[in-house]
């Protein structure tokens, strides 16, 4: 039979809290730094992704969307369009301004 101390099973409890935690802040931090990412270049140039049409997103799609981190940032928001979640994005934007520092 397998017996584990009560502090051993906290500290377990603890470490697993903690990743959960930290976890959670690092998507929080995404999706601000999601509702706030900018086109960099291009048509669209210094719109917010979340604001760029359905259509020329579905046209990355179809081409390919850039390497990195716009790409997969371009990719999240077609999906969130796609199940028309952008106001929800917009007010993440609104709430939770980047730091200016």
């Amino acid at each position: 039979m397998f017996c584990v101390s009560f502090s051993i099973l906290l500290r377990i409890l603890k470490i697993n809290y903690l990743d959960l935690k930290m976890e959670y802040i690092s998507d929080r931090r995404k999706l601000i730094e999601l509702a706030h990412y900018k086109m960099p270049y291009g048509k669209f140039k210094e719109r917010y992704l979340i604001d760029l049409p359905e259509a020329y997103l579905t046209w990355f799609q179809r081409k390919g969307f850039p390497e990195g981190k716009l790409g997969e940032q371009m990719r999240t928001v077609l999906e969130i369009k796609i199940n028309g979640l952008e106001g929800l994005i917009r007010k993440i934007r609104e709430e939770f301004p980047l730091d200016t520092q």
